[in-house]
């Protein structure tokens, strides 16, 4: 069993990075998305931005070795929505801003009843989701 103190943030991880070729488009972009899930802009120093709602918990960077970023082949980030309306908002914001299509907002039982999510690429090609994990349908069916 693990502690839990009231600072503990309820995620297991501490953060994910994406390495962008084009720094300042990847910025914008991240800019312009997140804050449909309620995600903002914590810091940012030369060539990279961290994201979260009360932490750094994504960040965009240009990678460190200075050689190109590249995308990883079955490797998606997943952001966590609030609602099934936020999951609508980020994807026509991140089209809006770019994105390629990748799978639209709706159910997809193949990760279980309560799971409602979509699908972008962002514009360096990383496969970006929303998903909202419905509580209250997790419960009914044993799943929480």
């Amino acid at each position: 069993m693990t502690e839990q103190t009231p600072e503990t943030p309820d995620s297991c991880l501490s953060h994910v990075s994406l390495g962008a070729n084009d720094y300042p488009r990847a910025l914008a972009f991240y800019e312009a998305v997140l804050p449909t899930l309620g995600i903002v802009k914590i810091m940012e120093h030369p060539g990279a931005a961290a994201f979260g709602r009360a932490f750094p918990e994504f960040w965009i960077q240009s990678p460190h070795d200075d050689r190109p970023a590249t995308v990883g082949n079955g490797t998606h980030i997943a952001f966590m929505a609030l609602s099934r309306q936020q999951v609508h908002r980020f994807h026509e914001a991140a089209v809006a801003a770019g994105a390629a299509e990748d799978g639209p907002p709706g159910p997809r039982p193949l990760y279980g009843e309560p799971y409602y999510g979509c699908f972008v690429r962002d514009p360096e090609g990383n496969k970006i989701e929303a998903t909202y994990w419905d509580m209250d349908k997790a419960r009914e069916l044993g799943m929480a």
